[in-house]
């Protein structure tokens, strides 16, 4: 018998160790010890860039300076408190930064008080300098914009516009008194309706704004030498997303016809057509220079961005477009007649555009794809002119998204992460190698080395549509063995889920999850059933969906025959867990197929389509449309309660604005009458997407330990 040398006996225990290491379980405490980021914002000058980092609940903003790019903590957070930290915005001389704290970013008005402080917390306006020194208030609101000029900036405080000094020098609030009065806010514009949108004209003399009249919409232009405002181009129609023409002359911007038949969670895949408009900033005299065609692409579909419009520095318009079942940028001249003004397709192909930000020059878009890589994203730029192919910022096993130019024009700021590695935020300069700006701030509790990389799977739905999904194996998988199988169903719908560490937060909780559960011996499947998106227009708005039909089930039904006939799963023992619309469909599963699915957690999910309808279109009447009502109940859980026999995890807060906490009420109640076993954990004031990383923590232990009781314990 030949001897091993004492190389390949070290090579052999050095194998031994990274196996022992891949194989070894993490807790949920390590795999979600990793900040998320967020936020990315480049400073007008100098070329820094800035962003939100949330690490076991505390947000703070980072900010990073060339040529070194080296991360630095800029605020000193250090509570797991709930309290949002977003809407970064530099001062004009990128010495400062101002930012929202507390209340609901997401714009449903209320403040939300996740610890259930006897005193509800509020939403304040924030100011931080680059010089190290403390955080200082302004004033209580949200949305700050800073003009190019002066020391003052805008924001929104209720309904209304105002204004407040950002510095210490004799500089005063716009509108406000002379000097030597004390710094207060002043209003700029309270008129009916609801202000939004806010964007400052080049030169700081006016401001553009949205004025949101329930069935309808103004862009309006303040002027801040008359104090005046103008409405530009008035309808009956919904108007939206203003940008400034270079020269400060006109605005551009979009117009929706008004429709009362528009409802949410229904097949969209045509419409009246939206358009293009450019008015006068002084007249209010607008133009249409393009208008949707017909049928395909006359929805109007957002991307990712600060503005749905981009006046390039060729005075051409860039925006989404979705003429070929595709989400693409197209650009139109901004002066053309819209009978001759054709739409340049900048990015062709069977990829959805999603991420998107102009170039410091005003010359190219940059903007993230899942061009030749279905289930990721990565970075590409294009001429606002088009004429030549785009081209790749970032190519590989990763994901990049969120891409912002920095001022100098030398550098590209992003996020990216991969399977193992999570989500951070990085740069590349000219034609250097990315480079992570704040790599140590990833603790090493951090289980990297432990987790595995989910394989992309395609498989049938029930009525034969091709469905994505990532599959989720233990590291050390023994194929003569069965293992317990749980199906993830994300939420949105308008979601996709990828091939490593998610570009949302909620996600990127739920793939840690995932990660979780295949490192304690389970195989995993993420679903990207239909209506999400990723793949195209028609598979978006996927006929029969939601409320029209539920045929988002068939997704779950041939995944879950899909996992039953795997050599490696043991079909007594699958299970589903996910959160709002996954919530929906772990309920669908377990109310329509118990005999399939052994068990289920239920995350704030639908239980009846009439209720929840209601939430994003409040004009919705049940009993204006019986017919309509009746194929909603029939596509909901509660519907199939009778045939529902599986234990069930209900999750909820109480204070959520998505999905009404009454959803897992009637729920509750219908399980009793049926004697269903079913557990609940209940977060009092918490919203729907959680904001305590304790909470989050709380969920996912519960869910594991339902899971492990009903799946791993099983005798066959």
């Amino acid at each position: 018998m030949k001897k091993l040398s004492i190389a390949t006996l070290f090579l052999c225990f050095l194998i031994g160790l990274s196996l022992a290491q891949a194989q070894k379980q993490f807790t949920l405490e390590q795999v979600m010890s990793a900040p998320f980021p967020s936020d990315l914002v480049a400073a007008p000058v100098g070329g820094n860039v800035a962003w939100v980092q949330i690490a076991k609940g505390a947000r703070n903003i980072w900010v990073a300076s060339p040529p070194e790019y080296k991360g630095k903590q800029l605020t000193s957070y250090r509570e797991d408190d709930g309290e949002e930290l977003g809407e970064l915005v530099w001062t004009a001389d990128a010495k400062a930064i101002i930012y929202t704290r507390g209340g609901d970013l997401d714009g449903f008005g209320e403040n939300p008080n996740p610890r259930s402080a006897p005193e509800e917390p509020k939403q304040l306006l924030w100011i931080v300098t680059l010089d190290g020194k403390p955080p200082r208030q302004l004033a209580e609101g949200h949305s700050a914009v800073v003009p190019p000029k002066g020391y003052a900036l805008a924001y929104i405080s209720k309904r209304d516009i105002w204004s407040v000094k950002i510095d210490g020098s004799d500089i005063h609030p716009i509108g406000a008194a002379p000097m030597g009065t004390p710094e207060k806010p002043a209003a700029l514009v309270q008129s009916k309706g609801r202000s939004s949108s806010l964007h400052w004209s080049p030169d700081g003399s006016k401001l553009a704004f949205v004025s949101g009249r329930g069935d309808h919409s103004f862009i309006g232009v303040y002027d801040l030498s008359a104090k005046t405002v103008r409405y530009l181009d008035a309808s009956v129609d919904r108007d939206n997303e203003p940008v400034w023409s270079r020269d400060g002359k006109q605005i551009a911007f979009i117009r929706v016809p008004a429709s009362r038949e528009a409802a949410a969670f229904a097949p969209r895949r045509s419409g009246e057509p939206w358009s293009i408009r450019v008015a006068d900033a002084e007249t209010g005299v607008g133009r249409e220079i393009w208008k949707a065609d017909k049928d395909a692409g006359s929805v109007l579909r957002n991307i990712v961005a600060d503005d749905q419009l981009v006046w390039s520095a060729d005075n051409r318009i860039v925006f989404p477009w979705e003429k070929d079942g595709w989400t693409h940028l197209y650009s139109v001249s901004s002066s053309a007649d819209p009978r001759s003004n054709k739409a340049v397709l900048l990015t062709p192909g069977e990829f959805e555009v999603e991420h998107v930000a102009s170039s410091a020059d005003g010359k190219e878009i940059i903007y993230s794809s899942n061009q030749g890589d279905i289930d990721r994203r990565h970075i590409w730029r294009v001429s606002t002119a088009g004429g030549r192919p785009a081209t790749a910022v970032t190519t590989g096993a990763g994901i990049e998204w969120s891409p912002v130019a920095t001022s100098d024009g030398k550098a590209i700021a992003f996020f990216r992460s991969d399977a193992r590695r999570p989500e951070r935020a990085t740069i590349v300069v000219g034609s250097e190698s990315v480079r992570d700006l704040a790599a140590e701030s990833i603790p090493a509790e951090f289980t990297e080395s432990s987790l595995v990389e989910p394989q992309q799977v395609i498989l049938d739905g029930a009525d034969g549509m091709k469905i994505h999904g990532q599959l989720f194996l233990p590291a050390n998988l023994d194929q003569t063995k069965r293992y317990p199988a749980v199906l993830f169903f994300h939420g949105g719908s308008r979601r996709q889920m990828l091939l490593g560490w998610h570009y949302m937060y909620y996600y990127r909780n739920a793939y840690a999850m995932n990660q979780y559960l295949a490192n304690h011996g389970y195989i995993v499947l993420s679903v990207n059933y239909r209506s999400g998106i990723g793949y195209g227009m028609k598979f978006r708005e996927a006929l029969n969906y939601g409320a029209t039909g539920g045929s988002e089930f068939n997704d779950v039904m041939g995944a879950g025959i899909y996992m039953r006939n795997r050599p490696d799963v043991d079909p007594q023992r699958i299970g589903l867990w996910g959160g709002s619309y996954g919530g929906y469909l772990t309920a669908m599963g377990l109310s329509r197929a118990s005999d399939l699915f052994a068990a289920g957690v239920d995350m704030h999910g639908v239980h009846d389509w009439n209720i929840v309808v209601r939430n994003f279109v409040p004009a919705y009447d049940p009993l204006a449309k019986p017919d309509a009502a009746r194929l909603a109940f029939e596509s909901s859980p509660l519907s199939s309660i009778k045939t529902w026999r599986s234990p069930v995890l209900l999750i909820h807060g109480d204070d959520d604005r998505n999905v009404p906490f009454s959803e897992t009420v009637h729920l509750v109640e219908a399980l009793r009458n049926q004697g269903v076993e079913f557990e609940q954990l209940i977060f009092p004031d918490e919203i729907h997407d959680f904001l305590r990383h304790e909470d989050w923590l709380r969920a996912y232990r519960a869910s594991a330990d339902f899971l492990d009781r009903h799946l791993k314990s099983r005798n066959h």
